[in-house]
This record gives structure tokens, sequence and C-alpha cells, in this order.
């Protein structure tokens, strides 16, 4: 992510977004208000005893955004850059996303402000014990349910759950999703996000009347959302033609061997060795401007703004990451007739999965994963109609279409509750 865009601060993103929607919706003022801000936060500074005898404090965070419609649900993030306004902003959008597919989660979030490519996995276990120590009191399966981000996986929600079950003197299967399959998790949940970003790009493949078959895609991002994605894109055809990690992209104009490059990327933690030769190195700016019927921004927030916009050559942007797009960079590609599928649509694979395992923990069965897959791609399918049925008849952008779909449905719920007393 480049500098100028870290200036951009993610939450203003995300209100921007509210009133843009709000007004669309024609919404009483007060319940706008009531849908902008966050409903609980906890700021934590704990110690951690690293591997060479020393204490440092690490900074972490926890917010509930709207538990209307159901439980918080949100991942926790490691990253050095996490502060407050952005899990704030993530956590909005986790609001928005659960009820665009229309599944019973309010929207949370949580972040540890550290390195984990500088840490141990001794040091990284210390830390998210101690942090689900200091969070214990917001979470639980009827409150709050964590889930893997960025820098987090199935490993960590493992300790997660270990720590919160300890405190409570049995296991407690359903206060993280994304836990490993031994431990309660769901068939699919890793794939689950990655997956979803293919089956809504494929839908608006179908409806811009664009073959998947030797469509040119390109790849922000190569975790579990970017690299599962770029398999998927691979597998039915498409020419994924450049992807990228933090530091750096490779790209060929003919394709790349996807699983060639994802395998060097796990062996060497990076794209570029001997082994990934047939692509040239690119920069992830350079990545973005690249032209292609399918580009995938699957890393971090705002990386499409008003300074690259005009330089975005392709048919099709389906988000894989949160907040990759500011809303003065939505309204330029809206104009230019390029197709959005927003993030809270196009990423909402992962919570919806996430819902899956939930489910089977509460009820101590297991879904097979063709029951998942059938059920996931029929609520992404619907959801993505849905949306675009909004856009086309009030004539707006799909980012503000899903919008209007989430708020409305968390609008309609906090009329029917009431405000108390």
């Amino acid at each position: 992510m480049t500098n100028k865009a870290k200036k951009i601060n993610p939450l203003d993103v995300a209100m921007k977004q509210v009133d843009i929607a709000a007004a669309k919706l024609k919404l009483d003022p007060g319940l706008v208000e009531k849908t902008k801000y966050t409903k609980r936060e906890l700021i934590v500074h704990f110690p951690v005893k690293m591997d060479d005898g020393s204490v440092k404090i690490f900074t972490g965070y926890r917010v509930q955004h709207n538990v209307t419609r159901g439980p918080g649900k949100g991942g926790i993030r490691y990253h050095p850059d996490v502060d407050l306004d952005e899990v704030r902003a993530l956590a909005m959008w986790m609001t928005w996303k659960a009820a665009v597919v229309n599944i019973p989660f309010g929207g949370a979030k949580g972040g540890v402000q550290c390195n984990p490519k500088n840490m141990s996995m001794q040091e990284l276990e210390k830390m998210t014990r101690r942090f689900t120590w200091e969070i214990a009191m917001m979470i639980g399966p009827d409150q709050d349910i964590p889930a893997p981000d960025v820098y987090t996986n199935p490993q960590v929600m493992a300790w997660i759950m270990d720590t919160y079950s300890t405190m409570k003197g049995y296991a407690v299967h359903g206060v993280v999703t994304g836990k490993p399959l031994e431990l309660g998790g769901s068939l699919g949940r890793y794939e689950a996000t990655g997956k979803g970003v293919f089956i809504t790009a494929q839908e608006a493949a179908r409806h811009l009347g664009l073959p998947i078959e030797g469509a040119r895609v390109v790849v922000q991002g190569c975790g579990n959302v970017g690299g599962i994605a770029a398999q998927y894109f691979d597998r039915a055809g498409a020419k994924v033609i450049a992807i990228s990690d933090s530091k750096s992209g490779v790209c060929n104009e003919n394709g790349l061997n996807i699983s060639q490059v994802l395998n060097c990327k796990q062996r060497y933690s990076c794209l570029i060795t001997p082994e990934a030769r047939g692509g040239e190195e690119i920069t992830n700016e350079e990545l973005l401007e690249l032209d292609c019927d399918i580009l995938v921004p699957s890393a971090l927030e705002n990386q499409i703004t008003e300074k690259n916009v005009s330089k975005i050559k392709t048919k099709i942007i389906a988000e894989g990451a949160n907040g990759p797009t500011t809303p003065e960079a939505d309204k330029v590609l809206y104009d230019r007739g390029i197709f959005m599928v927003p993030d809270i649509l196009g990423n909402a694979g992962g919570v919806t999965v996430s819902y899956f395992e939930w489910v089977q923990n509460l009820q101590e069965l297991l879904w097979n994963e063709e029951e998942i897959s059938e059920r996931l791609t029929r609520i992404l399918k619907r959801a993505f109609n849905e949306v675009l049925n909004i856009s086309q008849r009030e004539k707006v952008d799909m980012r503000t279409a899903a919008l209007m779909l989430g708020i409305g449905r968390v609008v309609e719920a906090t009329k029917l509750r009431g405000i108390y007393p």
C-alpha cells in the first residue's frame, strides 16, 4: 500500500458511503446517526514476554458496531498499521455485509498493532492468549464471534478458543469461527472468501455477457482471499495475468502458472524466485493499472483512489479486500462504465460460511462440503441479484445498491425493536 493511500482514513470512507446510501433511502436523520456509530469499543494495552526475555506492550482493539440483527461477527487482524478508526470502519462494513447476504449477525472487528512477520510462533501464541483474556468480557457465541483476518489463521483461532474455554471451564467451540476442523471448524471455511469473490465475479461476467473462459484476470494479494480466488479463476479457464503480495507482483500477459506461483510464495515467502520464471516483476501500483477484464483487489483498503482511478483499465472490479476503493474513485468508475462487485457483497463468502460453522457448533453437527458449497453459492447468487435489481431500479452504482440493501435491513430491524426505553 502506498504512503498516499495510508493517509486516507477508512472510517471517513465508511461514513461517506452511509451518507450516500441514506440519502437514496430517504432515512430519518436520527436513524442514520444510530447506524453510523459503534455500540461498544474496547482498547487494551497488555504485556507479552518475548523470546529474548524482554517485555513488550501491545495495543489491541475490539469494536462492536451494530448487533441489532444478531451477535457481532468479524475478524481479528494482526498488522502494524491497525488503529481504532480502521477497526471501526471494518466493523461497520461487517454489519452491512451480514445484512446484504441476510444472515443473523451484526458487525464487529478486532486487531492487534504488531508485526507478526517479525514474531515467533511462541510470541504470537502468548500475544493471542493475553489479548483473548483482555477482550473476553466482550466475546462469546451469543455476543461476539471473532474469525481470522489479515495475518491471522485457524491456529490463532484455536488459541483464542482454548483460552476462552479455559476461562469458562468447558469447551466453547462457537466462540470463534475459522477454527481447525479438529476443533469444530467447518469444511469449506478456509477458501470461502476467495471462492465467494469468484462466484460473484462470475455472476457479474454473466450479466455483462463476458465469458469467464479466456478472461484476463489481475489479482492484488495472494493470501487466502486473492490466492484462492486466483485458483478458482484458473480452474474456470480464465487467464490470471498478474498477482501480487505485499512486496511486489509478477505478470505474464499470456497467463501465469498459478499453482507454481503460489507454491513459490508458500516455500520462499515471495513471488519472484527462479521457480516463478515465466513472469516479470511489477509493483502493486503497476499491477492495478494493467489492462484486463477482471481486477480483483484483495489486499488492504484504499488501493483505488482518485489519484489512480483514471489509470484503471478493466471491465469488472471484484473486491476481495475490505474498502479497497474510495467513494471518489467509485463515482469515476461508475461514470466510466466499469462494473463494481463491492466488498460487502464480493467477499461475503467468508462471513456466510462462518455463519454455517457457528450454526454447526451450536447444533453440534457437521455438514458435508457439498452441502456447504451449494448453500454458499445459492446465498451469494441471491444477494448478487438483489443488489443488481436495486442498482438497475434506482439507477445507482452497485456499491450504493448493496449499502441500500444492507443498511435498509438494519434500519428496519432497528425500527421493529424500537429505541429503549
